[in-house]
């Protein structure tokens, strides 16, 4: 993994994510809600996106489906990581289109299972 895109609203959950993610080497972006989300995949065209699910402006659920649907960002894998841990929101997520959900709180094993298994 090159480039990993981190959308987060909270800023402690993002820095926490973001500093697990640069141990790894790689350029970290972020964005603090779903539509920036959406225009920094389209900008920098990420390895893999982590992304959280309630946040302002668009959730994560619509912005995972806007990316996994659009041909410019549709091989992009999107992780969900989020406090929202029910069945139903996991095969909701997939339904958008994520590869797979991380549950918070999360360690910094669980971040690296996806990137390992997404690489």
């Amino acid at each position: 993994m090159k480039k990993i895109l981190v959308v987060e609203d909270d800023p402690v959950q993002q820095q926490h994510i973001c500093t697990v993610l640069s141990d790894t080497g790689a350029q970290v972006i972020v964005a603090g809600n779903g539509k920036q989300g959406l225009e920094k995949a389209k900008a920098e065209k990420p390895d893999l996106i982590f992304m959280d699910i309630v946040m302002p402006e668009m959730d994560g659920f619509s912005a995972c489906r806007q990316i996994t649907s659009d041909a410019e960002t549709k091989d992009i894998p999107v992780v969900i990581v989020s406090s929202k841990n029910e069945e139903a929101d996991k095969v909701w997520a997939q339904l958008q289109g994520a590869v797979a959900v991380v549950g918070k709180p999360f360690t910094q094993d669980d971040l690296m299972a996806q990137i390992n298994s997404l690489t």
